[in-house]
């Protein structure tokens, strides 16, 4: 059951690790600025860098639980401000947008079981001591 719990960290980071870099990119950048984010040239970079961090500290089981909260302060923002879909009127669109949303939903529920049980074994901080 250990290998599960590391492969289930490993699988629920990726998205995490892949998506950070994206967020110092120009048109990403540019997108949140569409969709009313403020000051979106320092928020987008620094949700990346949030990301990283949350998705690093997971995935390694370091700190898994300050990691956590990081992913949760990442898509708390991101789900509501940019998956919007109550405010957009095509209806291809706004399901696409519904999904996303609910997909956000779950990665935060995940993330408040990782707040609160921790990164469980096979991580830095399920060593034992001594």
């Amino acid at each position: 059951m250990k290998y599960l719990v590391l492969l289930g960290r490993i699988l629920y980071t990726t998205v995490f690790l892949m998506a950070a870099p994206g967020h110092f990119a120009a048109k990403t950048i540019a997108f949140a600025a569409s969709k009313g984010v403020p000051m979106a040239s320092l928020a987008v970079p620094a949700s990346g860098v949030i990301a990283l961090l949350g998705g690093l500290s997971i995935l390694l089981g370091y700190k898994a639980k300050v990691g956590a909260w990081l992913i949760v302060l990442f898509l708390v923002p991101i789900t509501i401000m940019i998956h919007n879909f109550w405010t957009i009127a095509d209806p291809m669109q706004a399901q696409t947008q519904q999904v996303n949303f609910m997909k956000n939903l779950s990665m935060i529920g995940a993330a408040l079981l990782i707040a609160h049980f921790g990164s469980g074994p096979l991580s830095l901080d399920g060593r034992k001591s001594g």
